[in-house]
């Protein structure tokens, strides 16, 4: 089977998803697709509904929030000017923007194409660094565009903006006698704090040049060949190239990215694409992504195409970004690799990363080795950074346990880990001056009471006094993460001291706290059974009160944002009491034992208060393990897929991240790990049997045995999808969870299933390690 035929790039770019949908290598800088007009949902620049086309650009995110980002130095295809009058051609993007035809659009791995009501049929494909446009034009030799009747005869140009129109200050200049077309920007990250410079080089090919020049806001000049824009000022300009009716009706675009300089923009289109072989520069970059998804094999008996879809586009996704700008690092000098766009760890540390550490462990090594480097000359690890700028912290300092998740899985190549845990402890020692985009905040706190107050007035640094119950048990388990480290690496006082501290998260346990509140419009009184959550704390010890479900799709969702004031941070106090993986047996036992808690834990999915499209829901689905119940795993698992995750093209409940992706891929495959941790949970695989390629270069296998996998999985979660026994390499085995080790070394695990729960993984010994019980030994 071809598995790009399966990968369909549209899923989620509608309804929040912001997915990118176009032409890029895995982890390519340069990524092309068509822009949208003015979309609030244009985070990635193109979206699947009938907004108009203003450009096609080369730079983009694929699944984020906050505002759009990149979408840097756009060309736009006039078929030809009204009255052969460039000067009445439309150059700004509002005035220019044109519907796209019906039913146009093609996506696929390394190509994207769509049609506009301008008669031009553009085609994009991409290199590491470079993309490659083929605008394909009418034969006849008058044209319709937008109304008009024009004469053949295609103007392209480019100009300085980006999709926020974040842009300040610029340069642009037209060589007419090549109709090379260079330049550059300063502009503003999409999330977070600072600027940054971008470069571009764009030449063209396949007809003959009639006129050159440039344009400032509707201003066009066919004398003036060069334009400066004043740093700080928004002034919208760009070039342009006239050419004469092509031959074969094509002009080619080739234009190099850089944010080094102009220089290598051009150096690296020349390099990357030489001679401008559109087919042959898709054909590479399908073979990239053959390569990189080989490493996965399935057995697809059974799987209806919709499942597949599911599968393979999500995997595909969660290899978009974080983007490889190794050699593009204009901030400081270094021999380390440098990815950007973690956009944010927040969303990604959950699944993508410990996903990469299995199918691809290179590149997540590679990504380590960038977040250590950005440390050392930056002085923190990043929570969220893009385009070489610093980006909020949505909540703990969770690139310490990336780190940790590397380290405990014995990546090494590269890596110096020394420093590495230098990185963490800074995290946790030391307060930033400005805790809205690096580090901790409310350290003093941390440290003295075990919990960040909601009134705490004693900071070093600055940053939102908010979000105290999410950071709370956020930086508990980063400790946690780190204490792991300091046993790995020796340092027994530090594995003591921060183990101590990731039981802070008992301090916000309010066992008084209950679940009812009265509905504003009819005065009745709304909510269940369940006492006891975190709650926010103040300073002299006394709880304050957030209702334990605001903040969830079925109370206030959209309250609890970075820039709002409540304690916790894109979730309710329901979902973030869940929140304790490094002692779940504890957590067990604070709300009444195994049987009270998996009451509960059914309560928050099948309640409505659990929203998937945000990732902290992503564990809870699977914590039914540490009860002793894995089968109710299983069961919610084929609940959500395909559910909220299908193949639709509002396919993911939230903003993609590469996290959405990650999650469907690891719940195909039939686990999920517990970041920073060497522990994955166990369910059977959806397919009948999947096969990992290992670093060892054996192949770990998850083999379902005695039913036919998930073929015999009817949507209300019967069928065979409980695991009765398992065997690894040939032997019984009892535990609900299994190490790394599978998937480094190599091995067969087999499930038998059935149609009704049994007693497989239940016993107390067959539990996931717990520090309380366990002690992670």
């Amino acid at each position: 089977m071809d598995v790009l035929s399966y990968i369909d790039p549209l899923i989620g770019t509608v309804n929040g998803g912001h997915v990118f949908p176009g032409a890029s290598l895995p982890y390519g800088m340069a990524k092309a697709v068509a822009d949208v007009k003015n979309h609030a949902e244009n985070a990635a620049g193109f979206v699947s509904d009938d907004s108009d086309i203003i450009g096609f650009s080369h730079l983009h995110d694929s699944g984020t929030g906050g505002s759009s980002s990149l979408g840097n130095f756009p060309l736009f295809p006039h078929p030809g000017c009204p009255e052969d009058d460039v000067a009445q051609c439309k150059f700004t993007a509002n005035l220019r923007s044109v519907p796209r035809t019906e039913d146009s659009v093609t996506a696929r791995p390394g190509y994207f194409a769509i049609g506009l009501e301008n008669s031009v049929y553009t085609e994009m494909t991409t290199t590491a660094r470079t993309a490659l446009y083929r605008f394909n034009f009418p034969t006849d030799s008058e044209v319709e565009s937008k109304g008009y009747t024009v004469p053949n005869s295609p103007l392209i140009l480019v100009d300085l903006s980006d999709l926020a129109s974040t842009q300040s200050g610029g340069y642009v200049e037209v060589y007419p006698d090549s109709g090379r077309i260079v330049g550059n920007g300063t502009f503003r990250p999409s999330f977070g704090t600072g600027q940054y410079q971008a470069h571009f080089c764009a030449d063209f090919q396949g007809a003959d040049i009639r006129k050159t020049g440039t344009f400032t806001s509707n201003q066009v000049s066919e004398t003036t060949k060069k334009v400066n824009t004043a740093s700080g000022s928004s002034s919208y300009a760009g070039g342009w190239v006239q050419f004469s009716s092509s031959s074969n009706n094509q002009i080619m675009a080739r234009v190099g990215i850089s944010f080094i300089s102009i220089d290598q923009a051009c150096a690296n289109a020349e390099q990357e694409i030489p001679e401008f072989g559109f087919e042959e520069v898709v054909q590479a970059s399908e073979e990239a992504w053959r390569e990189k998804l080989s490493v996965v094999q399935v057995d697809p008996t059974g799987m209806n195409e919709d499942l597949l879809k599911i599968f393979w586009s999500g995997l595909y996704r969660a290899m978009l970004s974080p983007e490889d700008y190794t050699g593009e690092n204009p901030l400081w000098e270094s021999a380390e690799p440098y990815f950007d766009s973690f956009y944010c760890i927040w969303d990604s540390f959950r699944a993508q990363h410990p996903l990469l550490t299995i199918v691809d462990p290179e590149t997540q090594t590679r990504m380590v080795r960038t977040l250590i480097d950005v440390y050392k000359h930056e002085g923190k690890l990043p929570d969220c950074r893009m385009s070489f700028s610093k980006g909020y912290t949505q909540g703990g300092s969770n690139a310490d346990v990336v780190l940790a998740d590397a380290f405990v899985k014995n990546l090494t190549e590269g890596i110096d880990w020394n420093l590495g845990y230098e990185a963490v402890v800074s995290d946790a020692e030391v307060e930033p001056p400005d805790w809205t985009v690096e580090g901790r905040g409310n350290v003093e706190s941390w440290h003295k009471l075990g919990y960040i107050p909601s009134d705490d007035k004693k900071t070093v640094g600055n940053g939102p006094k908010t979000r105290t119950v999410s950071r709370t048990v956020e930086y508990a388990y980063d400790d946690f993460a780190i204490a792991l480290m300091a046993r790995g690496l020796r340092r027994t006082d530090d594995e003591a001291k921060y183990f101590e501290r990731s039981k802070n998260w008992k301090n916000l346990w309010n066992p008084e706290q209950g679940d009812q509140y009265e509905d504003e419009g009819d005065g009745s009184t709304i909510g269940s059974k369940f006492r006891g959550f975190l709650q926010p704390r103040l300073l002299n010890g006394s709880f304050a009160y957030q209702n334990p479900r605001l903040c969830s799709p079925i109370y206030e969702q959209h309250r609890c944002y970075f820039d709002t004031g409540y304690d916790t941070y894109e979730g309710s106090p329901w979902l973030y009491t869940f929140y304790v993986p490094q002692d779940m047996a504890a957590l067990i036992a604070t709300l009444g034992g195994r049987e009270a808690f998996v009451e509960r834990l059914e309560y928050l999915h099948a309640s409505g208060i659990l929203y998937m499209g945000n990732e902290q829901s992503f564990l809870p689905t699977f914590q039914f393990h540490y009860a002793g119940r894995p089968a109710r795993s299983a069961y919610w698992v084929r609940q959500y897929i395909p559910a909220q995750f299908n193949s639709s093209l509002n396919g993911i409940p939230g903003n993609d991240d590469s996290a959405m992706g990650s999650f469907t891929t690891l719940a195909f495959l039939g686990f999920f790990p517990v970041a920073g941790q060497d522990v994955y949970l166990l369910v059977p695989p959806l397919f009948r049997e999947v096969s990992l390629r290992t670093p060892t270069g054996r192949s770990a296998t998850i083999r379902n045995v005695g039913a036919q996998g998930r073929d015999q999985h009817d949507g209300d979660g019967g069928g065979a999808i409980y695991i009765q026994s398992a065997r690894l390499n040939g032997q019984p085995y009892t535990r609900n969870w299994i190490t790394h080790d599978f998937f480094y070394s190599g091995g067969v695990l087999e499930f038998v299933l059935g149609a009704e729960e049994s007693g497989w993984g239940t016993r107390d010994e067959d539990l996931p390690p717990s520090l309380s019980t366990t002690g992670f030994l």
